[in-house]
């Protein structure tokens, strides 16, 4: 080993050894007799010191020589620090240098290889490689280092076999769109890149595996978003032999496993609440639950006064800002401009205040009396000083934005803390979903989900009123895994494809390897997958998926380091029977 100690290992007690260190050059400070160098390496920092009458006057002139990031290798003596730094674990004590080799130099960084940088995201991204040697950005990768080993560690200890599963496969038409591979030894046909493992763990508790996991690649070609990457990482999971109720058991084990063992703390408990309620109250499938403003409908109480606005809407709906009676014009200005944001797509904002004096004062004061504002105060539960927030229109949409309005009011009011956590499960999705485009139904998960036992007859008579035996789990409004119990009979099998549309034929071309299994003594399962790279992201308090990985895509889907995808040569288009008229 070219050293004998890491940068960040060094304490009080090794003072009088004689050791070596390697790593970077964070920093230098000259003031002349003295001179300091902060050598770094992904265990942390050390200081070395060079000084006029201790240290060779060759090695000291050496020593002024090295530039940031230049890769050092340095041996002396460990000494008491005059003056320590209490920030750094390492502060208590110094290398007195007394050989010093250069074993590369290097150009100066293109940004700051501190903390605080000046690179932007662009740069950064840029140069990654230079990026990942940050001290926040290593902790990430550390941090998902942790959540993957004690993820192994809790999933072991049940019993659980990791099982490698295929990455070329075949493309499917639902869901999301497939990267394909060309088969240059198969003109004309193709791979697909998997977006996930599912129907490969089904197989294998067809074949007995009964406890399968597996931490993945998966791949989706779709839009780009914080939270996004065209490949990511899934904790991929499936059991035999259980019911919902084993499943949910089982990994919110595992969630409180992970707080417990990589952030030390302890969550409170991991509520439920049904698909229904969550959009009823909330206006969303993976509601933020850290903070009430539940949804109030007024449907009753505001209709009928000669508001068209409410009169001429499905459905009148609020929220209930708390302390926020004070807030300005400018400010509830801005709220209706939120709402009236095409990606929100609200027409306006309603609101009432209820004053600290008592008296109810509304921006639709034309058409409603104080006695009528006060049923409103009623029906929100609201106290003196509250500002109410209602909007209306069609039910879906109005609740849809409603939910992004109070998601804006809790970090306005700073309720979303990224250091508070609260778990929950929403269950008993529909089933099937309706698509006025294509005419016809889609699987809100997948094919393979199984409908509620009690809700099977409904599939010939009310399919849009089915409900999935289904299950997601939402950290702070963030959905992190969701599963399923699965079918396993063939002839629902069968039944379920042909609801999405399937003919026979499909059917068989698609999935006849898995309706096949099925007849060969399939076992009841159901499995769960986890978003790896969300969960690290929330255990690291940030909202962006891409600090957590080590060399992600940009919004755009491209890897600007190594400049990818690119354009490959005409002689492996031919190899590969691939004619384009891209140049």
């Amino acid at each position: 080993m070219l050293r004998t100690h890491t940068c960040g290992e060094l304490r009080i007690d090794h003072v009088g050894q004689t050791v070596t260190v390697c790593g970077w050059l964070q920093r230098s400070r000259d003031k002349g007799h003295m001179h300091w160098i902060d050598l770094r390496d992904r265990y942390g920092l050390t200081q070395l010191i060079f000084e006029e009458g201790k240290t060779d006057k060759a090695l000291l002139e050496k020593s002024r020589l090295v530039g940031r990031e230049f890769v050092l290798q340095a041996t002396g003596k460990v000494i008491e620090r005059i003056s320590k730094n209490p920030n750094m674990p390492t502060g208590d004590i110094e290398i007195l240098v007394t050989e010093l080799e250069i074993l590369n130099p290097a150009k100066l960084p293109p940004f700051l290889i501190e903390d605080a940088t000046d690179g932007g995201d662009d740069l950064r991204m840029k140069y990654r490689y230079l990026d990942l040697r940050r001290t926040p950005v290593r902790q990430n990768l550390q941090l998902r280092h942790k959540m993957a080993q004690q993820t192994r560690s809790y999933l072991d200890g049940l019993n659980f076999i990791e099982v490698e599963t295929p990455v070329l496969i075949k493309s499917t038409p639902e869901g999301a769109r497939d990267f394909v591979v060309p088969s240059r030894m198969n003109p004309g046909e193709f791979y697909a890149l998997p977006q996930s493992p599912q129907t490969f763990k089904q197989l294998l508790m067809v074949s007995g595996f009964d406890r399968y996991y597996q931490i993945v690649k998966c791949f989706r070609d779709e839009d780009l978003r914080a939270d996004r990457q065209p490949e990511f990482t899934q904790i991929d999971c499936e059991m035999s032999f259980i019911t919902q109720e084993d499943i949910l058991n089982t990994f919110e084990g595992l969630v409180r496993h992970l707080f417990k063992n990589v952030k030390g703390m302890e969550i409170g408990e991991v509520s439920r609440m049904t698909y229904a309620d969550a959009m009823k109250n909330y206006g969303s499938d993976k509601p933020d639950i850290r903070f009430g403003m539940t949804f109030v409908e007024l449907n009753d109480i505001a209709k009928g006064k000669g508001f068209g606005v409410f009169d001429d809407a499905e459905l009148v709906v609020g929220i209930c800002a708390k302390g926020c009676a004070d807030y300005t014009r400018k400010q509830v200005d801005e709220l209706t401009e939120f709402v009236k944001r095409p990606q929100i797509g609200a027409k306006g904002l309603v609101y009432a205040r209820y004053n600290t004096d008592g008296s109810l004062k509304s921006s639709v004061d034309k058409f409603y009396s104080e006695e009528d504002l006060k049923k409103w105060a009623e029906a929100f539960g609201a106290e003196k000083g509250d500002l109410i927030l209602i909007l209306s229109g069609e039910a879906n949409k109005t609740r849809k934005a409603l939910n992004e309005l109070r998601l804006e009011m809790g970090n306005r009011l700073g309720l979303r803390k990224p250091d508070e956590y609260s778990v929950h499960w929403v269950v008993d999705f529909p089933l099937l979903e309706w698509s006025e485009e294509e005419s016809r139904w889609f699987a809100m998960h997948h094919p393979f989900t199984s409908p509620k036992p009690e809700d099977i007859p409904l599939l010939d008579t009310d399919p849009g009123s089915v409900r999935a035996n289904a299950y997601d789990m939402v950290i702070n409004g963030v959905e992190v895994g969701g599963g399923s119990i699965r079918i396993f009979n063939r002839e629902l099998q069968a039944k379920m494809f042909s609801m999405l549309g399937f003919s026979d034929e499909e059917a068989r071309y698609q999935f006849g390897f898995l309706m096949e299994a099925f007849e060969y003594g399939a076992p009841p399962h159901g499995g769960i997958a986890f978003g790896f790279d969300r969960l690290c992201s929330l255990f690291g308090g940030a909202d962006s998926i891409r600090d957590f990985i080590a060399f992600p895509k940009n919004n755009a889907g491209r890897d600007v380091m190594i400049d990818s995808p690119s354009i490959i040569s005409e002689k492996q288009l031919d190899e590969l029977s691939i004619k384009t008229n891209v140049k």
